[in-house]
């Protein structure tokens, strides 16, 4: 048998249309994914430092909450006193496994994600899911709550995944191998939903609704294509 007729000689067939990533442009380029990262972790540093308040009512104590937390998380009845935590707020976390869960999504999906859209869509994606995720969450959510994380701008970012590569496949907790659209349905979707977690499902769903539209309009466009 000649060797271009054998299997491991000929060109790998596309299974859909003919996609490729991005060519990888020469020169030194910040990864936005690992600024995110960075600016996240030090804020939970300077979190830590900065200790715990009490949260009062009449008089009588009903809670307490980090003290970086309430300057720069999202309370809808007083958000024209503080409309910069439409921002600050995806940058604290209400502590280290928050702060994880959130990161570590964030670098294995955004780094997959900005290698096929770019880093200034990754960004659009990004803040964007962000931004719409605390809107949903200032309609629906609590007047007097506060709103903390990353969650819905992460949310974005598998949103997108799941519209162009919905059967990636996805190691969960490193060791279950499963298709990107079950674990966005299970442990991103109905997770959200957990009674007694106190999760701003409100910002997960709008995230994740940025992500679905615009992996729709990424895929749409005929650039972005892969091999399985």
């Amino acid at each position: 048998m000649p060797l271009i007729d054998r299997d491991y000689m000929r060109t790998p067939q596309p299974s859909r249309r003919p996609i490729i990533v991005r060519n990888y442009q020469g020169g030194f380029s910040l990864n936005p994914v690992w600024v995110i990262i960075g600016i996240n972790f030090l804020v939970l540093i300077a979190t830590f430092i900065a200790g715990r308040v009490y949260l009062t009512s009449n008089g009588v104590i009903i809670g307490e909450i980090y003290r970086l937390n309430y300057y720069m998380g999202l309370i809808p009845a007083e958000l024209w006193e503080r409309p910069w935590t439409m921002i600050t707020n995806m940058f604290a976390h209400a502590g280290l496994g928050h702060f994880i869960g959130n990161m570590l999504v964030l670098f294995f999906f955004g780094r997959f994600l900005t290698m096929l859209v770019g880093h200034k869509r990754f960004l659009w994606v990004y803040f964007g899911g962000g931004i719409v995720g605390n809107i949903i969450f200032l309609l629906l959510g609590d007047s007097y709550s506060i709103a903390v994380g990353a969650s819905g701008a992460v949310y974005a970012v598998a949103g997108v995944l799941v519209v162009m590569m919905p059967n990636l496949r996805v190691y969960l907790y490193f060791i279950v191998p499963m298709p990107l659209w079950v674990v966005v349905l299970i442990f991103f979707v109905l997770w959200s939903f957990i009674p007694g977690l106190n999760i701003a499902w409100q910002a997960h769903i709008g995230g994740l609704l940025v992500g679905l539209i615009a992996g729709y309009f990424f895929r749409k466009g005929g650039r972005y294509y892969y091999y399985r």
